[in-house]
């Protein structure tokens, strides 16, 4: 797309903004809503439209060259960001439920599911480039220089004794020696049949018109059908019920050649912010030298007049203001009409303070008696409107911390680029005249330092002039403000200090703490995996079974959506990672084969993130004893702060937390289960660090310290038939099949009912193979060929699904959740359960004042 394509998308995604702006900015503070179904109504609205918002800000900001209005859309697309999750945090403390559902809200917009997908941000990755290839090619290194591990030698001497080695070459040496056999067999007895064919061949029996009639007859037969069969093949194509084939051709794929162009134009940005840096330099040192001599002279000639002027007014010379409150730049600094009404209101009441003291000894009492009664009256005045604004029950939304960046960044847009002539700009090179704005500011900040030292110089020469003429002495009393600052000094160097956690490793560098924890298994390579590869489709009746209160079990893609939401937007922007509501933990529950190793592998390749992997089964025997843990989540903790983000892995994360370790278990799972929440107390709003933990079973941990370890809780079901459709057509092409008429798809998700999405992949691979890959023109797939491996795993039974789904019931969130499905206290005012709580207290209050 070309450059006004983007420009239009980045002024569409503002019109947005400024028509949200109308709702969430507005003139008046809006009243409490009472109604629960139509708060989550309007935040659902909110929350799709920030997406819808999200999604054309990354498109803009990825493929925008022009270095300057990538600095706008920055800070929009990380406040868009930071809002987007503020209003999912609205929406859980408003529904008790980390899953919502919205099919209703996307036909009134008429929007699919396709358009709430949230996008990852490709800068996440693109600008940490460089970081990330050094750091593959240092984990390289040291991975090399192990060689290859202990425990890989060990599966490689297990896998085959030498009795079975020499048996198996057997076995392939007398095949290749039948196969040679067989081959000389068939061509001994076609050269046979040869020889009888020629002996009995003897005069031609069929007129050669007809025989030719024949012929014609035949080829057209096929030419024919050939046809009609292509037609057929193009028809179900473009109605969409066959897979379009890939066709090879010399020209490139319109895909290919839009990613080329993508990555094109990312290499463009480079380059101009290349050019930018140096214009930002250069035309700084030229306002200087061209401009900064006047501004100088100017300066001086202001605070000069100002001297003067003080002098008339008040006898004497004024005293400069100090570096800490702005220097001179408060003398000319210009007020707004809120400043300059401040102002008047100060001195106002100064006035009438001075007329109180001069009328304080004609009326001491009868001024006390009626500043009495009337103190009495704003007393219980101001406890009404307390009362009021306690008992006034209603849901309100919480203060944001993102809206004044996205609407500063909306107004710069609006005065600065939205009606800016660029025709002349074609490559979109950074404007010249911008940058003259910005560092003609700076300049003049620097010079009036200079300055300030200056004229300071020259006032105290004044000072002292005016003295000698008066006979006055000034000295003591700037040596007495000299001595207090010196003591605000000493006194601030003190509050500095302060209790710190010793560090166990302050005479070793990261990059050895590093090499260590790849040496230990701690610090592991992480696979290559991205968030769209985890297929699964929309819940396309979650609204109507909640309304007939059926709690339906989440989507794949509602998991998908809170794994970006939780996991990939916070770790990749520290802007939104420091001012969100902090997510520290995460635990992925779901029964086996369902991604959750996925899952967490996708959110390390988003986010370019380090993996330490802190499972029991890793860490056994490896730094022993109290003293040996101790130092193990130092220096993980240590590292994982440094190299941010970062991730913490703990896998069958239950294991941590059950009452009893199984006999016999040398992996000792509870050795970090005091030293967990120690942990997760160290991860501080600014270090991109998340706790991440799979389970199989959190049935059989302790409920209580294991949901308060792990802060959100993502449940992971099977596939439903949906996803399950779309996962076979996925993985069957993936893995070099034809989907054919011959292969029933949708029997084949019917009769897969509880499989999970590890099962379907094992049984593709294995009917996949590379002897049926080549057999597929002649013999198409069938569905019945899958059903032979399926039948050799267990499914996931109704049962277990049933087990994860009451165990999330006993979670706080759960108990909320259920309580609001029965409709209890916590549902009755609208509003979250804090609010509620406020609600009651109010109420007691009340009664106490009666009696």
């Amino acid at each position: 797309m070309s450059h006004s394509t983007y420009n239009q998308l980045w002024k569409d995604a503002q019109s947005t903004i400024n028509d949200l702006f109308v709702q969430e900015i507005p003139l008046e503070a809006p009243k409490p809503e009472k109604d629960r179904l139509t708060v989550f109504q309007n935040l659902a609205t909110l929350y799709i439209k920030y997406i819808q918002i999200l999604r054309k800000l990354e498109s803009c900001y990825d493929q925008i060259v022009h270095p300057q209005k990538r600095r706008v859309l920055r800070q929009v697309l990380d406040g868009t960001m930071g809002r987007l999750l503020e209003v999912k945090n609205e929406m859980v403390t408003l529904e008790f439920s980390e899953f919502h559902y919205f099919d209703d809200i996307l036909s009134d917009l008429k929007l699919t599911p396709n358009d709430i997908e949230i996008p990852i941000p490709k800068y996440f990755l693109h600008e940490r480039k460089k970081v990330l290839k050094d750091r593959e090619q240092l984990l390289g290194k040291i991975l090399a220089k192990m060689g290859p591990s202990s425990k890989a030698m060990d599966k490689e001497a297990k896998k085959m004794s030498l009795d079975e080695a020499i048996r198996l070459v057997q076995i392939h040496e007398r095949a290749r020696q039948g196969r040679l056999r067989a081959k000389f067999m068939r061509e001994i007895r076609l050269e046979e049949e040869r020889e009888k064919l020629a002996a009995q061949r003897g005069a031609p029996t069929v007129d050669p018109d007809l025989a030719a009639v024949r012929i014609q007859k035949i080829w057209k037969g096929f030419v024919q059908r050939r046809i009609t069969r292509r037609e057929r093949e193009e028809e179900m194509v473009f109605i969409g019920m066959v897979p379009a084939k890939e066709v090879k051709s010399k020209k490139a794929h319109p895909k290919v050649f839009a990613e080329k162009t993508e990555t094109d134009r990312r290499v463009t940005q480079e380059e101009n912010e290349v050019e930018y840096q140096q214009a930002l330099v250069t035309i700084k040192e030229k306002i200087r030298q061209v401009e900064g001599p006047d501004i100088k002279e100017t300066m001086q000639d202001q605070i000069r007049q100002w001297f003067i002027e003080c002098r008339d007014a008040t006898g004497k010379f004024p005293d400069y203001p100090d570096e800490e409150d702005g220097g001179s730049a408060i003398l000319f600094k210009e007020k707004t009409p809120e400043e300059i009404e401040a102002e008047m209101k100060e001195k106002e009441e100064k006035g009438k303070g001075k007329k109180g003291k001069k009328g304080k000894k004609s009326g001491k009492k009868s001024g006390k008696k009626k500043k009495g009664k009337k103190s009495g009256k704003k007393g219980k005045k101001g406890k009404k409107g307390d009362d009021e604004a306690e008992e006034e029950p209603g849901w309100k939304m919480a203060e944001s911390k993102f809206l004044p960046a996205i609407s500063e960044s909306h107004n710069s847009y609006e005065s600065v680029w939205r009606s800016r002539d660029e025709s002349v700009n074609f490559q979109q090179k950074h404007d010249a005249v911008l940058i003259k704005e910005d560092k003609r500011i700076e300049v003049e900040s620097e010079i009036r330092l200079q300055v300030d030292e200056l004229m300071r110089e020259e006032l105290s020469n004044l000072k002292m002039a005016l003295d000698r003429d008066k006979g006055k002495k000034g000295k003591k009393g700037k040596k007495s403000g000299k001595k207090k600052k010196k003591k605000g000094k000493k006194s601030g160097k003190k509050g500095k200090k302060g209790k710190k956690d010793k560090d166990l490793t302050a005479d070793r560098t990261i990059e050895s703490l590093y090499e260590e924890l790849v040496q230990q298994g701690v610090l592991a390579p992480c696979p290559e995996v991205w968030l769209s590869q985890y297929i699964g489709d929309y819940s396309y009746l979650g609204t109507t079974l909640r309304q007939v209160d059926l709690e339906p079990m989440p989507s794949l893609s509602d998991v998908r959506q809170l794994v970006a939401l939780y996991g990939i937007l916070p770790l990749g922007s520290q802007v939104v990672h420091e001012n969100m509501p902090q997510i520290k933990s995460l635990l992925l529950a779901g029964p086996r084969g369902v991604g959750k190793k996925m899952l967490l592998r996708a959110i390390c390749t988003e986010t370019g993130a380090n993996l330490f992997d802190l499972t029991a089964e890793n860490i056994a025997g490896k730094y022993p004893g109290k003293s040996g843990l101790t130092m193990l989540i130092h220096m993980v903790t240590k590292v994982a702060k440094q190299l941010q983000p970062s991730i913490v892995y703990i896998g069958d994360s239950e294991k941590t937390f059950v009452k009893k370790a199984p006999k016999g278990d040398k992996t000792d799972p509870k050795r970090l289960k005091k030293d967990l929440p120690k942990v997760l107390k160290g991860f501080k709003p600014e270090d991109r660090v998340l706790l991440v933990g799979t389970s199989r079973a959190p049935f059989d941990a302790e409920l209580k310290p294991y949901v308060k370890t792990y802060e959100r809780i993502i449940l992971i079901p099977r596939p439903d038939y949906a996803s399950r459709f779309i996962l076979w057509r996925h993985v069957i092409t993936q893995k070099g099949g034809i989907i054919t008429n011959h292969l029933d798809v949708s029997s084949l998700t019917k009769i897969t009912d509880g499989y999970t999405q590890g099962h379907i992949v094992e049984a593709v691979k294995y009917i996949l193979n590379e002897r049926r890959i080549t057999q597929l023109p002649k013999k198409p797939l069938t569905a019945v060929e899958f059903v032979s491996p399926l039948a050799r795993i267990d499914p996931i039974y109704r049962e277990e699904e049933e087990a994860f789904k009451s165990w999330f019931g006993k979670t706080p969130l759960g108990k909320k959740r259920e309580k609001l499905a029965k409709g209890g206290d916590e549902g009755e005012d609208g509003g979250g359960g804090k609010k509620g709580k406020k609600g009651k207290k109010g109420k007691k209050g009340k009664k106490k004042k009666k009696k």
